[in-house]
């Protein structure tokens, strides 16, 4: 693909074809520049099978909003537009909609509102509010998926791992595995979820952070494939990185041969007057050969050297290599929160392919439009009460409760202010009978989470650096109880409405289906 191809594949064509044909029915009936307000957010967590997410991490705002600023109809999209036909042969897209494109087929309408970037986030929460013209509004739609769905799931596997890992170090080691150049997002949501660095070279360097690797099998192969052997494999990478020198020991033999070659090697650092700073383990029971690389490691004068893990980790695995350690490693005489401390873990393919949870359900709803200078709430009713969205022009808060952890999310009309309330009532989304009520004393404060980033197509929104973005992140999940950053069947986190919102979203139910929100639809 030439760089003109790539221009039309990933500008502002970079979407489902539905939302031009879409576009130009609005154009048609001449809805086309009414003001109209999406929401952007996912109905569930990930779950992974044996283990599931309590929370989410937001993640991919930023490079949205860069595309965003550069996408636009320009003379080549339009002459392909031009060119699609409908089955019988006619014009797809015709003349008079395709100049309001020249003119106005661009993002600087839009109006967007967002949670932060590094913030936790959970499901039926407005994550990205986007206003602005019906039809860009709607152009926008797919693109807007693609950037922040993929990198949310990442962020999220990624804390999870950081959860697993506790203060060790993790290193994120997936550019092999992941979906093509999608690699570099996930590298970056992956840092902001929790990984200290990345062995991807480029985008550590367009990120300001360090890469970080080892060797590959392959020369160790090599060595011996030539006459030579482990020793002189490892002597050679030590003698041209001598202060970064971290050896793969699991190509021949790990116990027999591997470390105690990498021992070797490490003395005659030492002699020469450099620190050897690990080895890796990249198969086997790893949990096991931790402690014995420790024990040999220790009796070698070597008690610092980090054991780099990999081999298809994730959360799970982690914590069970951790857990086992606590058992094995008393039976030779090691403290095993030592062994685990100078543990380092490399995570790759189940990082960012999201292992056992592979996507995301995160939508893109019209939730209101403007007539006649008011917004008009847009409902889409489901089969299922619990899916049926939270209509109307919204705003989001965070309560914490008296201990300062958070307690609740609470969706509620953009006109309200739920700090005023006195008792603030939380209702559950679909269901009359759920719902709480705060005393102010049981509040030690709220919070509200949308920010402006664009105002009429002009940022107004800083983009804070990564070390920001992963601050936040290590602050919104200390604020969480510890059973909602539980990593199996955790705590369910409350998303609530407010008593007007849910008094405004009922109506809206019961006159287009005649029951109300909680109701089963009997029919005639």
């Amino acid at each position: 693909m030439d760089q003109a191809q790539r221009r039309i594949a990933e500008g502002i064509l970079f979407t489902d074809q539905y939302q031009l044909t879409m576009a130009q029915v609005y154009f048609r009936m001449g809805l086309h520049e009414r003001p109209a307000q999406f929401d952007h957010f996912f109905r569930h967590y990930p779950d992974y099978g044996a283990h599931q997410a309590g929370y989410c991490i937001n993640a991919g705002l930023e490079w949205l909003v860069r595309w965003m600023e550069r996408a636009r109809f320009g003379p080549e999209e339009l002459a392909y537009l031009r060119t699609m036909r409908t089955r019988n042969g006619d014009r797809l897209f015709q003349d008079d909609f395709l100049d309001w494109l020249r003119h106005h087929g661009d993002f600087s309408g839009i109006t967007l509102r967002a949670i932060p970037e590094g913030r936790v986030v959970h499901p039926n929460v407005p994550l990205t509010v986007v206003e602005g013209p019906l039809a860009m509004a709607q152009i926008l739609e797919t693109a807007l998926l693609n950037h922040l769905n993929y990198p949310i799931l990442i962020a999220t596997k990624a804390a999870r791992v950081r959860e697993s890992a506790g203060q060790s170090l993790v290193l994120e080691f997936g550019l092999r595995r992941a979906p093509e150049r999608g690699a570099n997002a996930a590298t970056r949501a992956a840092l902001i979820g929790g990984a200290d660095f990345t062995s991807n070279a480029g985008i550590s360097h367009v990120l300001g952070y360090p890469p970080k690797g080892t060797h590959a099998h392959a020369m160790v192969q090599a060595f011996m494939a030539l006459g030579m052997d482990e020793l002189d494999a490892f002597r050679a990478f030590a003698e041209l990185y001598p202060d970064d020198c971290i050896l793969l020991v699991d190509t021949v033999d790990t116990l027999e041969s591997g470390i105690p070659n990498a021992i070797r090697v490490f003395e005659e650092l030492r002699r020469k007057g450099h620190r050897p700073l690990g080895i890796r383990l990249d198969s086997g029971d790893l949990a096991y050969l931790s402690v014995q690389a420790a024990r040999m490691l220790d009796e070698a004068g070597f008690p610092q050297v980090a054991i780099v893990l990999s081999s298809d980790l994730d959360e799970l695995v982690i914590w069970q290599i951790a857990t086992q350690i606590r058992e094995e490693a008393p039976r030779y005489g090691l403290d095993p929160e030592a062994v685990i401390r100078r543990l380092v873990y490399g995570v790759g393919t189940r990082l960012v392919t999201s292992a056992g949870a592979c996507s995301l359900g995160g939508v893109y709803k019209l939730v209101a439009l403007q007539d006649r200078g008011r917004w008009r709430p847009a409902l889409k009713i489901s089969e299922s009460r619990e899916k049926t969205i939270n209509p109307g022009n919204k705003r989001v808060w965070r309560i914490y409760d008296a201990r300062g952890k958070a307690t609740a999310d609470l969706l509620a009309l953009a006109e309200e202010d739920p700090t005023q309330a006195e008792p603030l009532i939380l209702r559950h989304p679909a269901t009359r009978t759920r719902w709480r009520a705060l005393d102010r004393d049981q509040i030690q404060g709220m919070e509200p989470l949308l920010v402006d980033v664009l105002v009429a197509g002009r940022r107004v929104y800083d983009f804070p650096d990564l070390e920001a973005l992963r601050e936040l992140r290590r602050a919104d999940v200390e604020r969480l109880d510890m059973g909602v950053r539980r990593l199996i069947n955790p705590h369910e986190y409350h998303v609530s409405l407010s008593q007007r919102l849910w008094e405004m979203k009922d109506t809206l139910v019961r006159s287009l289906t005649g029951n109300h929100l909680d109701e089963e639809d009997h029919g005639p």
